[in-house]
């Protein structure tokens, strides 16, 4: 049975509660009590326990005397008589005979209960319950703003309001004792009621405010621990932990109760185990320990200067600790090595057919590295092409075949010096659009043609002395002929250069 709005959804009974894990019927509470004794059916002169086990915010269990046999089942709302007068309100936790066991469980007695029960919720007492329940997070958050401006070294964790707001309860954490006379003066000035403050430990804190541990799910002080035991580094040690503080502490900042739960299983296999284990005196050297199997009984040493570890069962230890107190050394611990078994690896069998016919799911990104490496060396190969020729003006290509054809084909031709006439024409003429070239210096007003052009497979440091001779023959000519070929090519199509 569960609350409605929980992840049980089994719905509450009676009435549906909807408070989200804070009820009391049985399934979604924290430290719930199941009633064993429900079902069984009482003798016919048998008298109900009069004694009746009531729940509160943050798993505060109380006793309560039911001395007008109110029919109460668990889960229920009942209203209840306050530590200091008024009211109360709390849900039954348990009820009947077990009461009795619980009662001496915490050895209180019939004598030390007092408080009664006096009714079932109304309406008019759960409207006033809720009213002081939403106090609760505006009050303590005012009371956090007082203990920082009193500089006082104190946490105020939590806040538990009486359904009839005539008293507060404020809990809090801090290292040693806090002097909180004065926080009580202006905390009552400023609720105007009566407040009692209580300390707690961390581990309490957590349990009453709750969350999820490293494991994943809900804290267990929090969800069923009733009591918390002490918790030791030597827990860590038996079960052969990393002494490390940040993966053994839980969220209250001390060490995990869980250390404890696996405890008594390691101290029995333990007992089969050397407890000090010295240096082994074998014929081969010293053996150094070096790591213990505690399940499987099985210790591993190491020879100084070798870094290979040799496993030896627990019991051939015994023996050989046995043999170096007498006096004699033991064998070489490789030929008593024990055979590890490999883990066995098992092939996965699929029940399904791929209708794609891949397994990979990386063969979409196969695909696209391929395309890229194909563009990348495409790349690579038109750069190398065009190392050869740096800076030539694609719209010269033709001029090298004239030249071919007219038969004059320089090589390592040097740089020109145009006259003036020459260069007139060419600054009134637009630039040229580069398609694949580089884009030219903006600052130099020289044309292309007067930048070194090279052939392809010409080298580009020889220097011929008759190819110079040559070079000054038929420069004019050559000239004359770049600028009438830019000319046309500029009437023809007169785009700006590309920026």
């Amino acid at each position: 049975m569960g609350c409605g709005s929980c992840s049980t959804g089994g719905g509450c009974t009676p009435n549906g509660c909807k408070s989200n894990g804070s009820c009391g019927t049985g399934g979604c509470q924290t430290m719930e009590v199941h009633d064993w004794l429900s079902n069984l059916d009482m003798p016919s002169n048998y008298k109900p326990f009069q004694v009746t086990e009531i729940k509160f915010k943050g798993s505060r269990k109380e006793f309560f005397l039911n001395t007008d046999n109110i029919y109460l089942e668990i889960g229920e709302l009942v209203a209840v008589e306050g530590p200091t007068g008024g009211f109360d309100v709390g849900h039954v936790s348990l009820t009947g005979e077990l009461v009795r066991v619980q009662m001496k469980r915490r050895k209180t007695s019939m004598d030390q209960v007092t408080k009664k029960i006096y009714r079932k919720a109304t309406e008019a007492d759960v409207e006033k319950w809720n009213a002081a329940k939403g106090m609760e997070w505006e009050t303590m958050h005012k009371a956090r703003k007082l203990a920082l401006d009193l500089r006082l070294s104190m946490k105020i964790s939590d806040v538990d309001y009486q359904a009839d707001k005539t008293k507060a309860t404020f809990f809090y954490t801090a290292d040693g004792r806090v002097d909180f006379r004065e926080l009580i003066k202006k905390m009552a000035e400023s609720f105007r009621i009566r407040i009692e403050m209580r300390q707690i430990g961390m581990r309490q804190e957590a349990g009453r405010l709750g969350g999820i541990g490293s494991c994943g799910r809900e804290l267990c002080c929090s969800t069923w621990l009733t009591n918390f035991k002490t918790v030791s580094t030597a827990a860590a040690r038996y079960q052969n932990l990393s002494l490390n503080t940040l993966k053994l502490a839980g969220q209250c900042g001390k060490l995990k109760c869980c250390l404890n739960y696996e405890l008594d299983t390691y101290l029995d296999a333990l007992k089969d185990i050397p407890d000090r284990i010295e240096n082994l005196d074998t014929e081969a050297g010293y053996a150094r320990h070096q790591k213990t199997d505690i399940f499987k009984k099985v210790m591993w040493f190491s020879y100084q200067g070798d870094e290979n570890w040799i496993p030896v069962a627990a019991a051939r230890v015994k023996e050989i600790m046995a043999m170096n107190k007498a006096g004699k050394k033991a064998p070489n611990l490789k030929e008593e090595a024990v055979k590890i078994a490999a883990p066995v690896i098992v092939e996965k069998s699929f029940d399904y057919e791929n209708v794609v016919g891949q397994d990979s799911l990386t063969r979409l990104d196969e695909r696209t590295r391929s395309k890229n490496n194909n563009k990348n060396k495409k790349n690579k190969n038109s750069q190398n092409r065009g190392d050869k020729s740096p800076g030539v003006n694609p719209n010269q290509r033709p001029q090298n075949s004239e030249q071919k054809q007219g038969g004059n084909k320089p090589q390592n031709v040097q740089k020109q010096q145009p006259n003036q006439a020459q260069r007139a024409p060419q600054q009134a003429v637009p630039k040229p659009a580069y398609v694949n070239g580089p884009k030219p210096q903006q600052k130099s007003q020289k044309p292309q043609a007067e930048q070194k052009p090279i052939v392809a497979g010409a080298d580009e440091t020889a220097q011929v002395d008759g190819v110079k001779a040559e070079q000054n023959k038929n420069s004019n000519r050559n000239n004359r002929r770049k600028n009438n070929n830019r000319r046309k090519e500029n009437g023809s199509d007169n785009k700006p250069a590309a920026e």
